[in-house]
Order: structure tokens, then C-alpha cells, then sequence
């Protein structure tokens, strides 16, 4: 038996068309992100640089590779393609993929702690009025800031909990690789076609 292929979609840039033709892969650049995100990127950087130092424990990272690539695991959640931009169907080897929580991953973005479970989540919430503080967003760049150094760490530990998926569905569990590689590339959906259903034959 082979290895287990497994389909993930992924919106991109069409100028990656012309990395997959000539160098037969597509890797994402920090660079990219620091564009997409614009005057707020420093404060997104941290967060994909926190994502990309601990995703790369689970799973080695080609050296050239300096940020994600974020895939669907489902043609409902997949961004449709848009102009100037082209969706890739993938059939990725499953030991390629590392699975996250995204409803988790906004907690990242917005700095704060992610609970354990609904009753965790009452104990921070006791826990932040004891320090008399109004809510858990601003550590990291609100009124707070440097004043509870501590607190910061708790909060960045707590963010290793988006790589446990609480429930498995396709609106929250989302799939990152280090590379697109043109094996991997099954079709090319642009801008008015139809992105193909999860079980139909590509």
C-alpha cells in the first residue's frame, strides 16, 4: 500500500503559477504576510512567527520556508478564487500536513489565553478580575502592556492548545504544509470555475 493521500484546497496569488512552472514548487514568504497585512503586520508577524517556530516541532521545515501555507480541508471553507488569484486542489501525503485549530488560532491573533475547557475558562476569567484587570486583550499592546510579564508567558504557553482539535469539522480544523509541489497539484481552479466537491473525481 501506498502512502495516504489527503485533499486540501488553498487559495494563492496567481503569480505563484509561475514558482510552481519553474521551480516546480511554491513556498510562502514572511515577506508575503508583512504585505497582505499591512500597518498591522508586526503585530500578525508574532503570531505567525510563534505558528511557524512551533509547527516546525511537529513537523520538519524545509530551511528555505519562512511561513505557513494554510489549506481547507473541505471545498465548503475554501476560499473561492478570486482575481488575481488561482485555488490549488492538493492531494498531500498525510505525514506532510500538520492539523490546527483555526477558531483557536484567532485567540493567537488576538493575543489572549486559550482555555483547556469551559471550566478553565472560568478560572481565567477569576483569575484576570483578581488582577483587576477589565478583559484579556491587552497584554500584549493595550493599556497593560510590560506591566504583567508573567502573565504574557502564561498566555503564549497556553497557544501550543490550537494544535489540539476539540471537534473535527470542516469550519474549524484547518491543515498547514511547508510547500506547495507540483506532484501534489491535481487542479487549478481560477477565477468563475468551479472549485471540484470533496469526492468528486479530479
Amino acid at each position: 500500500m501506498g502512502e495516504k493521500l489527503i485533499r486540501l484546497y488553498t487559495r494563492q496569488n496567481d503569480k505563484t503559477l509561475n514558482s510552481l512552472e519553474k521551480k516546480g514548487r511554491i513556498i510562502n514568504e514572511r515577506m508575503y504576510v508583512q504585505l497582505h497585512f499591512g500597518p498591522d503586520a508586526d503585530l500578525f508577524l508574532d503570531s505567525y512567527d510563534w505558528f511557524t517556530k512551533e509547527a516546525q516541532k511537529r513537523l520538519e521545515k524545509p530551511e528555505d520556508v519562512t511561513a505557513p501555507i494554510w489549506c481547507s480541508i473541505s471545498t465548503k471553507c475554501c476560499l473561492r478564487p478570486i482575481e488575481n488569484t488561482v485555488v490549488y486542489v492538493l492531494k498531500v501525503p498525510e505525514d506532510k500536513i500538520i492539523y490546527f485549530d483555526n477558531l483557536k488560532w484567532d485567540y493567537v491573533l488576538n493575543r489572549i489565553y486559550i482555555p483547556k475547557d469551559a471550566e478553565d475558562a472560568k478560572k481565567y476569567s477569576k483569575h484576570l478580575k483578581e488582577l483587576g484587570v477589565a478583559d484579556g486583550f491587552s497584554f500584549f499592546a493595550g493599556k497593560y502592556k510590560g506591566m504583567f510579564p508573567e502573565e504574557e508567558e502564561r498566555i503564549r504557553k497556553s497557544w501550543v492548545r490550537a494544535f489540539e482539535i476539540d471537534e473535527w469539522s470542516p469550519f474549524n480544523v484547518t491543515g498547514n504544509i511547508w510547500e506547495i509541489r507540483a506532484e501534489w497539484v491535481k487542479k487549478i481552479v481560477y477565477p468563475g470555475e468551479r472549485i471540484p466537491e470533496d469526492g468528486e473525481v479530479i
